[in-house]
């Protein structure tokens, strides 16, 4: 199969792989207590040094918090060793990024768009000769990174792209023309990773190509632009005026920055994960206090059950989405396996249990959440950050459901071909009758998940078999026409999301079984169940929705708001 090397894309076509969700991945004893004392050390200098309402009030992180940033050694994270960095594993390095989250939201984000993104694409895809030129700068935060892909008309939709590069002169020179916006660091960066078109303006699929820009001539950055939340984070515009660099200034390939781009914004997804998950951590802590101080009616309003309701739910997914946040950075230490759905999934899943939980925790501070002296409100506004970051949910959720159906979409198209040519097609035939009486005598059984998590199980093998069920069904229906039918593709995706989430949290809760004992891994165990109890109901939504909906309906009232121009009616008047 040719998604064998991914976890999600397998369950795709009903295969649930054990072998890449069990065990839920570790590091070392080593890495363990190097990321330790990082994070002590980290926590230390925060907790003398940062003032995050000073940071979000004079929207800045200021200089002496730069500096100190670069004296933990936090610019190089993922840096190798070999050019003065950290060289943190991913899961560490998303360990790393989740405490900082905890502490500032503005700061995790700056040092994630130097790490992952600015000079994500030199780590990967930047030769020997480049590395050791400008990594160790980097790593030493002398020099602040940035990752400059988005334009004023080009967000999600790369192909979009009009920042030109062509060759010039000898043919040993290339030219940059063009601009980007909101992009991060970009106001004091020194380094930008550019995507520019290497093919005409006609070009309906533009070849892009990554190269590596130092500031100089040709290079204007533009003021940082105000914003919403995360203030400390510098977004700002970049002009390329006849930008020159060499032609082996290339990261990757000519006309392959599209792939540079994907797998830097892959690693990048993770980060942002983490982050969630640690300002997740926060509020959960600060509603905790909240519950036991705040009284009402002779009581503390934590014995009231809406709001152990509350946060009951706020731990489950936080919990959740601890668990597939890291087995992603498992999968992604792994080497040659494909972790891009994962990682879109952790970023939706991520950014919206976020947002639910700040939403959550302001409700429970009540008129405190709406006082600017007080965290709440600033903390919801960096939340909502994280929903656009990275890319839009809605593309992402588009991306998750037709990566994951590309696959399975193939092998129908292929059956289809060998129906008109039996004798060439005799073995895929063959290939594919034996999936389909798998599919309907048995199913595969997981075998490694600890025997207390035997429903979950049974919940996750049924619904991965009705997934892949549906996903042939709608395929069928709708072929090539799927990749319109975005009412399907959210289903799809949100399906995906729940059945990753339960996989997470049952390989999860199976290392904590056999670590601590049932006694000792309680917890784990009920906030799988929890997850499992909501994930089912939402499946069984979600199934059912793809034959009864309103979609046609909710499609012909948005068309006509459009020609209104706005909402028409009028009560009284």
């Amino acid at each position: 199969m040719a998604d064998a090397q991914s976890l999600l894309k397998s369950l795709f076509y009903g295969v649930i792989p054990e072998s890449m969700l069990f065990p839920y991945p570790e590091i070392s004893r080593e890495e363990r207590e190097h990321t330790s004392l990082l994070i002590e050390s980290t926590r230390r200098y925060f907790s003398e040094r940062v003032d995050s309402a000073k940071i979000d009030r004079e929207a800045s992180l200021g200089p002496e918090i730069r500096e100190g940033i670069a004296r933990l050694g936090l610019f190089g994270l993922r840096v190798p060793a070999r050019f003065g960095g950290r060289g943190l594993s991913a899961m560490s390095y998303a360990r790393v990024l989740e405490e900082l989250a905890l502490m500032d939201a503005s700061i995790a984000l700056t040092v994630g768009a130097h790490g992952t993104l600015g000079l994500g694409a030199l780590v990967l895809y930047g030769s020997e000769a480049q590395q050791r030129k400008y990594l160790p700068r980097l790593a030493s935060g002398e020099c602040i990174a940035s990752f400059a892909l988005t334009e004023p008309g080009a967000g999600s939709d790369a192909g979009g792209i009009t920042t030109q590069a062509r060759v010039v002169g000898d043919g040993l020179t290339v030219q940059i023309d063009g601009e980007k916006c909101w992009i991060a660091n970009a106001p004091s960066a020194q380094f930008f990773t550019v995507f520019a078109r290497t093919t005409g303006d006609d070009d309906l699929r533009p070849r892009l190509t990554a190269y590596f820009v130092e500031r100089g001539r040709g290079v204007q950055t533009l003021p940082a632009e105000p914003t919403l939340g995360v203030r400390g984070l510098e977004l700002g515009g970049i002009r390329f005026d006849g930008a020159r660099v060499a032609t082996d200034d290339v990261l990757g390939e000519v006309g392959k920055g599209h792939r540079v781009a994907v797998q830097v914004l892959n690693d990048a997804r993770i980060t942002l994960a983490a982050g969630c998950v640690g300002s997740c951590k926060r509020l959960i802590k600060l509603s905790t206090e909240r519950v036991g101080k705040r009284r009402a009616f002779g009581r503390t309003i934590g014995e009231f059950g809406l709001i152990k309701d509350k946060i009951a739910r706020m731990m489950t997914d936080t919990f959740a989405l601890e668990s597939m946040t890291y087995l992603t950075a498992g999968l992604a230490d792994g080497r040659g396996t494909d972790y891009a759905v994962e990682s879109a999934i952790c970023k939706v899943f991520g950014s919206e249990t976020l947002w639910r939980v700040a939403h959550e925790s302001m409700q429970i501070a009540g008129g405190a959440g709406f006082i600017q002296k007080q965290p709440w409100e600033r903390l919801l506004r960096d939340a909502r950050a994280t929903l656009v970051f990275e890319g839009t949910n809605e593309i992402l959720r588009a991306f998750i459901a037709l990566a994951g159906m590309q696959g399975p979409g193939q092998k129908i198209a292929d059956v289809g071909r060998a129906m008109r040519e039996p004798i060439k097609g005799f073995g895929l035939l063959s290939d594919f009758a034996i999936q389909k009486a798998r599919s309907a005598l048995g199913r595969d059984r997981i075998e490694k998940a600890h025997p207390l998590l035997r429903r979950e199980v049974v919940l996750l093998e049924q619904a991965t078999e009705q997934f892949s069920r549906q996903i042939d069904k709608v395929l069928r229906r709708h072929g090539t026409e799927i990749a319109e039918m975005q009412y399907t593709q959210r289903r799809v995706a949100d399906i995906a999301i729940d059945l990753f989430g339960l996989a997470a949290t049952i390989s999860r809760s199976t290392r904590a079984i056999e670590k601590k004992g049932e006694e000792g891994s309680r917890r784990e165990l009920e906030l799988t169940t929890a997850f499992a109890n909501g994930a089912e109901k939402r499946i069984r939504s979600n199934v059912a929705s793809i034959d009864e909906n309103d979609d046609e309906l909710l499609k012909g009232i948005a068309t006509r708001t459009y020609g209104d121009n706005g909402y028409p009616f009028d009560a009284v008047l």
